[in-house]
């Protein structure tokens, strides 16, 4: 059975509109929430950036739908000790219903404290190490580490749910797959490719949940939709490796400019065409998907919620 769920972009909305989005997802029908976890939006049109753990303690009062993070990097910006007990006290907080969803990160948040941005090898190396720390400390013992590229000294959880916090890996290449296949819980990953399920399954994620998430805008307005894309979310259609490794949302600004509305009006959904949204989540399902999230662009979420609870998600495969 596959599961559909709401994406939350801490990219562009606050903590208040978060909360209210994951509301409306439950009464919409969705039954699940990713919520993203940056320290920078991706531009200053997406314009905001809230703490994602204080966000999520908030969500946790206020549905009752299962959280996960889409996704954090534990390697740098903070350290795995403490994405650990953040982790830790959201599963509590959500009754046992929180993933954390991991990857090796991008420099436009994790450079920030001035630390080196090491090539992807050894971020994926720095990716293993914190997942195995952050399981031993999910255990609630005593946890000394010396390690590579981690130090850990006479760390204990307090607070830790009944069972250890599940930890779903992302990945967009063949080497972060294979990552995912050998130590993850899960897979995560942005495109409806069957090869990269195949990978993850073939090498040791076996009936382990992938998850994917794609972005639409709803509006009755293709034309407004298409420019509403293009103006907050052009950074997606970026080629190649920007993405991890652009600083700051000036240099994504200076290289949007060069994504046109015909490349969004043939890359993403825009408008209220209700078998172009299905068709578009489908093609995660048929490419052997366990979850799918979708995320709203723009500012009509009301609109949005309505028309995917009363029109695409009845006829979704389940």
């Amino acid at each position: 059975m596959t599961e559909y769920g709401y994406f939350l972009s801490c990219e562009e909305f606050g903590p208040a509109a978060l909360i209210e989005q994951a509301r409306m997802a439950e009464q919409a029908g969705f039954q699940a929430l990713w919520i993203s976890d940056h320290y920078h939006p991706w531009n200053d049109a997406q314009g905001q950036s809230p703490f994602v753990w204080s966000v999520i303690g908030a969500i946790s009062e206020a549905v009752s739908l299962p959280v996960e993070t889409a996704v954090t990097c534990p390697t740098v910006r903070m350290h795995p000790a403490v994405v650990a007990q953040a982790a830790a006290t959201s599963a509590v907080m959500t009754g046992g219903r929180f993933r954390l969803g991991v990857g090796s990160g991008e420099a436009l948040n994790e450079h920030i404290l001035g630390d080196r941005w090491p090539p992807t090898s050894v971020r994926l190396e720095m990716l293993e190490e914190a997942i195995q720390v952050m399981r031993r400390l999910f255990t609630g013992e005593e946890v000394t580490h010396h390690g590579t590229h981690y130090t850990v000294e006479n760390a204990r959880l307090y607070t830790v749910p009944d069972e250890p916090v599940p930890i779903d890996i992302s990945g967009f290449g063949p080497a972060a797959t294979s990552l995912a296949a050998r130590i993850g819980d899960g897979y995560i990953t942005m495109m409806p490719q069957e090869s990269m399920v195949a990978q993850f399954r073939k090498g040791g994620g076996g009936a382990k949940p992938v998850s994917g998430g794609a972005k639409v805008c709803y509006g009755t307005d293709r034309d407004e939709a298409v420019r509403t894309v293009r103006r907050l979310w052009a950074n997606e259609l970026l080629p190649g490796e920007m993405g991890q490794v652009l600083p700051s949302p000036k240099h994504f600004e200076q290289l949007q400019q060069l994504i046109t509305e015909e490349t969004v009006r043939e890359n993403r959904v825009c408008g209220d065409d209700v078998d172009e949204h299905v068709a578009a989540l489908s093609a995660f399902v048929d490419a052997g998907f366990d979850r799918v999230y979708v995320n709203q662009i723009g500012p009509d979420q009301r609109g949005f919620f309505d028309f995917y609870r009363t029109k695409v998600l009845p006829q979704l495969p389940r």
